[in-house]
């Protein structure tokens, strides 16, 4: 018998750094400098000392972007004569100092030690030449890793969703909120705990699946790692506040298209769609939240104050800050057409319980008029003022406001953390089939290996990624691993777009034409004639599917199938009549039917960061066995939405002319070895309401490999009252 690991324990239910010469403070100043008082103590001090101009440059967030006339001179130099003029009065937050003045494109930003640099200069000016030195906080995106030049990019929220393992997303995260604090940050906009339930959706690659108590327990488990433990008051260094996001329903939007609205019932709102969001605010005390763009029954979620108030707050006890997404609070105006101005979209979300507006000062900019005039009462100011300070207070930026940007850059980017990233990449990979077991690849078995296909070459991180110090193509590992023993052969085969990446709007990707990949298909079929085993590389990328975050920018897809002209190339290579393996990599699920139907073995890949090579290599050589579990379905076709699993007892009763069975189903996942399942047994026949009851069952790995299983339990009720 050889060893068996379990991951993850996860049962699914079928129905639901300090800079060195830091300024010190004493206790004989202001109380609410004395960090030796309560923290209820020095909000109520500091905030009955701020006029109502310092209260709302609180609830505004700065963010460069590459703006003409911000905190940059035209050399890219910060200037704070520039910061003085654009926050007088103070400020809430600053937003991606990582970006720096170079805008949001990849390997633009600025590194680690230059992050760390800047954020402490800023940070001076708020410290020592604001009336009151309230520190500012920053802002950081960090889905799968810090999105900055040199973090450590992990495999995407998907895949990490794949992994079914809380542990190892403690640790990950744990090292993202290190890297993220190091630079500078306070808080970060992750993690996203939205169900991706429409993979339609671009930013499906985003969440951790469709299931709402397996997304919350991963999702638990990054907020604990965010914030160093479980209901923290007092965040530990190196760790940074969490914000769930996006709250509300905005991964079932009408027709898969981002932001569109949400057409769902309260009974389906509470039992599938905010578990996620209460789990992690009961169980892991997050301190942030971000609304979602989208509406619900009528009402878009920056504007709801029964979801942001009397649901977040009232009933769940949330404690911490809500942000607005970006510009959504202008998206009142812009989108939904209930506000006429930016006054009343300002009255809007501050009475619905926004804190602060990200990022820019657009709206929140009228509030001093609007509490002058008396249309916004003093006590919604002072309310959402007191959140904001309680968070810094508890960051402990009064005592140690600055960062040290060598640790910065000694730690970002690291060796043992890419050997995380790694690990992660190797464990997220799942084994959709592997017909008479042709991977691994058996040593003598085959002298020529053909690689093939459009991302054969190519290390895909996906959306809300930059630039990481290394990555690795499944092409350049075969090549270190195989290349002295066996000959490869390597060709494209078919290209999926010339021009673009996740930040091209989407006039600038270019698609590449059938005209041009016709000689590329040619010429992969007559190298692969003489090949012994095909390999397969195709998918996507991330110009093709990720955030539509933009008329213009779009993201969202009709098709499920493979792009371009993938389906014509693998049918040419079916026909040589070698054995083959398909590698799929893609943020969402592909109905990749003909794919599925050509190869042997199959391997959902999604985006595995930036070691993805590596990770791929070793499947392939039998170096590690693979123990990913789709966290969410592959559909036969876009015809076949919606395919989740946890659906009505009246629904999925067929199609005419087809399956109506998943392509593959949520929860599957094959193994180089085998297990058995023996012995199961449930502690009482029978429970009443709010009893418990105990289900084990013993599992062996039967095979001649060591292996991991993820163990799954799925119940419902047989008869029920309502439907389930």
């Amino acid at each position: 018998m050889k060893k068996i690991i379990l991951f993850g324990g996860i049962i699914i239910a079928a129905t639901f750094g300090q800079m060195r010469g830091q300024n010190t403070l004493t206790a004989t100043a202001s109380p609410y400098k004395n960090a030796q008082l309560p923290t209820e103590t020095r909000v109520k001090d500091l905030l009955s000392r701020m006029t109502l101009d310092e209260k709302v440059a609180q609830m505004q967030c700065h963010w460069e972007s590459g703006r003409k006339g911000g905190l940059f001179n035209p050399k890219g130099e910060f200037e704070e004569s520039r910061l003085a003029k654009t926050a007088p009065n103070g400020l809430g937050q600053v937003g991606r100092p990582s970006e720096g003045a170079g805008g949001g494109s990849v390997g633009k930003g600025l590194a680690a030690f230059e992050t760390a640099t800047l954020a402490n200069q800023i940070q001076k000016y708020f410290v020592e030449k604001t009336r009151l030195g309230i520190p500012v906080m920053f802002h950081e995106e960090s889905l799968h890793g810090n999105q900055a030049k040199d973090a450590t990019q992990f495999p995407s929220h998907l895949a990490l969703g794949a992994t079914w393992n809380e542990a190892l997303l403690g640790e990950i995260y744990t090292k993202v909120a290190e890297e993220s604090r190091l630079r500078g940050a306070h808080e970060v906009l992750a993690p996203v705990v939205d169900l991706g339930r429409d993979p339609r959706w671009g930013r499906t690659e985003e969440t951790l699946g469709e299931d709402p108590y397996h997304v919350s327990r991963l999702a638990v488990a990054e907020i604990k790692a965010y914030q160093g433990g479980t209901m923290v008051e007092k965040i530990p260094p190196r760790h940074v506040v969490a914000t769930l996001k996006h709250f509300g329903v905005h991964g079932a939007s009408e027709g898969g298209v981002n932001i569109s609205p949400s057409f769902v019932d309260e009974r389906t709102l509470r039992e599938v769609f905010l578990p996620p969001f209460e789990a992690c605010v009961r169980q892991a005390g997050a301190l942030g939240l971000m609304p979602c763009y989208n509406e619900l029954s009528g009402i878009p979620a920056h504007s709801n104050r029964w979801l942001l108030t009397d649901l977040l707050r009232g009933q769940w006890g949330f404690k911490g800050v809500v942000v607005s997404d970006y510009f959504a609070i202008g998206d009142l105006i812009n989108y939904h057409k209930i506000a006429k101005d930016t006054l009343e979209s300002a009255i809007w979300a501050v009475n619905a319980g926004v804190d602060i507006e990200t990022p820019n000062i657009f709206s929140y900019k009228t509030l001093v008029g609007l509490v002058k005039n008396g249309r916004v009462k003093q006590a919604v100011v002072d309310t959402a003022v007191a959140r904001i300070l309680r968070i810094k207070f508890n960051l402990g930026l009064f005592e140690n406001p600055y960062t040290d940007p060598e640790e910065a850059r000694r730690v970002v980017g690291s060796a043992a953390n890419r050997q995380v990233s790694l690990r992660a990449a190797q464990e997220a990979m799942v084994l959709l089939k592997n017909d008479n077991q042709l991977l691994p690849l058996q040593k003598g078995k085959f002298r020529k290996i053909a690689i093939v296909g459009p991302n054969a070459n190519r290390c895909i991180l996906g959306g809300y990624a930059d630039q990481p110090k290394q990555v690795v193509t499944p092409l350049q590992a075969l090549r270190e691993k195989l290349g002295g023993d066996l000959e490869l052969i390597y060709t494209e085969g078919c290209r999926l777009t010339d021009a673009g990446d996740w930040f091209s709007d989407s006039k600038d990707i270019k698609v590449t034409s059938h005209a041009d990949n016709a000689p590329r298909i040619a010429e992969a079929v007559e190298k692969c004639r003489d090949a012994d085993v095909i390999l397969y590389f195709g998918g996507s990328n991330e110009a093709i599917f990720r955030e539509a975050w933009a008329v213009g920018h779009y993201g969202d897809l009709t098709s499920l199938d493979l792009f371009g002209d993938q389906n014509e190339l693998i049918l040419k290579l079916k026909k040589l009549g070698k054995p083959m393996a398909g590698f799929v990599f893609t943020g969402s699920p592909l109905a990749c039917v003909t794919l599925d139907t050509s190869v042997e073995t199959l391997v959902q890949c999604w985006l595995l960061g930036q070691e993805t090579g590596t990770a791929v290599a070793d499947l392939i050589l039998g170096n590690i066995n693979p123990s990913g579990k789709l966290p969410i379905t592959i559909p036969r076709s876009v015809g076949h939405l919606p395919d989740y699993y946890s659906y009505k007892p009246s629904a999925r009763r067929g199609y005419a002319f087809a399956d109506i069975a998943p392509l593959y189903p949520f929860g599957h996942g094959l193994s180089f070895t085998t297990f058995k399942y023996d012995n199961l047994k449930i502690s009482k026949p029978q429970i009443k309401q709010g009893a418990s009851v105990t289900v084990s069952v013993d599992v062996m790995n039967t095979g001649n490999r060591d292996g991991a299983e993820v163990v799954q339990l799925y119940i419902r009720d047989a008869v029920s009252s309502v439907t389930r």
